[in-house]
């Protein structure tokens, strides 16, 4: 028997049961993996509360992201072999697949070759954030070197990958916080300037650090009113892309009238996991950057599994910077 971390309503971390549960083999174009590490996300949170964008059917497993070991090969799958360390990237439903297990199945197309030298607590730290900013900020190529983006609520794990990838490309990344407590951190972590947005005026501060242009590319995850105040900081021709809803109220769109012209979009990591070529070039993307030295995932605090509740309570603390990692004892 395997342990699988279920539940049966939605609600808070305690609602979280670690149980036992038969896997099986895998089915066509699906892998069984040995689970070393789980990288936790805010979607599971909103996932197990119930305000994610798509509702869990119970009893419900969780989980986007993980690294482990090929356990077995199901019909159909090739390129992978039994022993083969590997990722899994958010590519697939909750209500489909979860990672959060000591044994799990997942789709063959979920999975990417773990970097050699890459421990398996940090190989859950990278692919849901250095993918999320990849597609954001290189596959287009909006962003340019040179170019200033504001990364907002940046002490995420999501936040510091696009911080480094901004670096890695040559752009200068300003970061904001709400408080100073984190700045120090996010300034060692690689931003170039540093906002705190309780204390400074948020438009005016990136119109000073750019020189009175605004930033080309703002990066946010909150969405709602808040929005607007970040639309003032952008440049003429920029770009306001949002990727989260950590604010459930209503997104406003800025509108020429007060706002410089500017384009905004939603982003979703979907869109790079779900299409094989943008994958293979964002897989090649993050490799070269952890191969180089340029990405370095930030593990802030590790929990067991039999933890699991407990790592979703710290998470909603938002004290952390950096990823939150589940590791399973075999």
């Amino acid at each position: 028997m395997a342990k699988a971390v279920k539940f049966d309503r939605t609600g808070g971390p305690e609602v979280l049961e670690v149980r036992e549960v038969e896997v099986g083999e895998p089915g066509t174009g699906e892998l069984r993996i040995r689970v070393d590490a789980i990288g936790l996300n805010r979607a599971e949170l909103m996932f197990r509360e119930g305000s994610y964008f798509y509702q869990p059917v119970f009893p419900s497993g969780l989980g986007y992201e993980a690294a482990g070991v090929v356990e077995a090969v199901g019909p159909g799958v090739t390129g992978f072999a039994v022993g083969d360390p590997v990722g899994v990237v958010p590519s697939f439903l909750q209500t489909d697949y979860g990672t959060y297990g000591d044994h799990v199945l997942v789709p063959a197309s979920a999975r990417v070759p773990r970097p050699a030298g890459v421990s398996a607590e940090s190989a859950a730290a990278v692919w849901m954030a250095y993918l999320t900013a990849y597609g954001a900020l290189v596959e287009d190529g909006h962003t340019r070197p040179g170019d200033h983006v504001l990364i907002t609520a940046a002490s995420s794990s999501v936040g510091l990958a696009a911080i480094q990838t901004a670096n890695h490309i040559g752009a200068i990344p300003v970061a904001t916080t709400r408080t100073a407590d984190k700045k120090q951190r996010l300034l060692d972590a690689g931003a170039a300037h540093v906002v705190v947005t309780d204390e400074e005026d948020l438009p005016a501060r990136l119109k000073e650090i750019t020189g009175g242009t605004g930033v080309r590319t703002a990066f946010d995850p909150v969405a709602g009113p808040g929005v607007e105040t970040i639309a003032l900081g952008i440049a003429p021709g920029g770009r306001l892309i949002v990727y989260g809803t950590l604010d459930p109220r209503t997104t406003p769109l800025p509108n020429a009238r007060s706002y410089p012209a500017l384009s905004t979009r939603t982003y979703t990591l979907f869109e790079v996991t779900s299409d094989p070529e943008r994958l293979a070039r964002a897989v090649a993307f993050v490799n070269a950057g952890l191969s180089t030295g340029s990405f370095t995932p930030v593990v802030d605090r590790t929990f067991d599994l039999e933890d699991v509740s407990e790592a979703h309570r710290y998470m909603e603390s938002n004290a952390q910077v950096g990823k939150i990692v589940v590791t399973v004892r075999h």
